[in-house]
């Protein structure tokens, strides 16, 4: 594989003598995000094996499977320093090695002309498969960034504020860069589909693996097939401050056992139960009552929760224009 100048992280580029735009595609960026991992690794199998599907291409396509290699030596979402690789872009090539790992990465988005960063839940977080983009005030980026989420293929679309900082979202903001996250699952339900081999070749293709696809046969990358277009989505648009954050939702009042009381992507109203957290040692129950009406988009999915974490989040049912 090709390394960065910073020798920071592996990726693969292929290339086409026909012009076409450039399209990045980032997995790992947390180091416990399996799925994406795989998917991305198909891809690049993919295409050093088939020549037909090499010569199909138009433009070029930057494939990097594990973006933060260190957390994902560690098994955790970030790597031995702790800090949050997706809030410190565009980063610094002085700074401490999260830091220096998003500088890198920044480079490679300034160079794209579209950007797909894929991400699942992790150890803890479950998330209804969706792709999200942010409400960018160029509406032409906008637009472009509506279409790529659409054609991406999964159930569930979400543009939100733009005004989140730090994310690689942000920084394609900034650069101008048409740009798109997915978020796919997570928790005990990404383990069990990547033991069953989700991402590996067969037929139909992982969601993750036929939604990057769909984005290149949209982009014009590779050319249209004859094979049904990817279901109808469901779209919301919330330009609220704090909208998109995947971690931000009622919070755990106590430490202890976590019930959830929905299911994920479900309909929910403001004020039903979300879940009850029972201690340990009294067993006593808190419950949690959702703050908003909408879908399910995010739940724990994991024994136990500590104080103050996020139990959901739910996307508020306002529709797109």
């Amino acid at each position: 594989m090709n390394m960065t100048d910073a020798s920071l992280f592996d990726y693969r580029e292929f290339t086409s003598d026909c012009d076409g735009p450039r399209l990045l595609i980032t997995a790992g960026i947390h180091g416990d995000e399996y799925l994406p991992m795989l998917a991305v690794k198909e891809l690049i199998d993919r295409f050093d094996t088939d020549a037909e599907l090499r010569s199909s291409l138009r433009g070029s396509l930057t494939l990097i499977p594990i973006a933060n290699q260190a957390a994902f030596e560690r098994g955790n979402r970030c790597g031995a320093d702790n800090i949050d690789l997706a809030r410190v872009f565009p980063g610094t090539p002085n700074g401490n090695p999260t830091e220096q790992l998003a500088c890198a990465l920044s480079d490679q988005i300034r160079r794209a002309d579209f950007f797909v960063d894929l991400h699942t839940g992790g150890t803890e977080l479950c998330v209804f498969p969706m792709a999200g983009y942010t409400l960018h005030s160029d509406q032409s980026i906008l637009e472009q960034q509506r279409q790529l989420a659409v054609a991406f293929g999964l159930p569930f679309v979400w543009g939100t504020s733009a005004e989140l900082q730090g994310r690689s979202l942000s920084l394609a903001r900034d650069c101008g860069v048409p740009a798109i996250y997915v978020e796919y699952l997570g928790a005990h339900r990404e383990l069990a589909e990547a033991i069953s081999g989700a991402a590996q070749s067969r037929t139909p293709d992982h969601p993750l693996v036929a939604g990057c696809l769909n984005v290149m046969r949209h982009l014009g990358i590779l050319p249209e097939i004859a094979e049904p277009l990817p279901a109808a989505c469901d779209v919301v648009e919330d330009e609220r401050p704090g909208a998109g954050h995947m971690q931000a939702g009622p919070s755990a009042p106590a430490t202890g056992f976590l019930v959830p009381a929905v299911e994920l992507g479900q309909s929910i109203a403001k004020g039903d139960l979300l879940a009850e957290i029972v201690t340990a040692t009294d067993r006593t129950k808190h419950q949690v009552l959702s703050q908003q009406s909408g879908r399910v988009l995010v739940i724990r999915d994991y024994p136990r929760i500590n104080q103050g974490e996020a139990v959901a989040v739910v996307a508020e049912s306002v529709k797109a224009e």
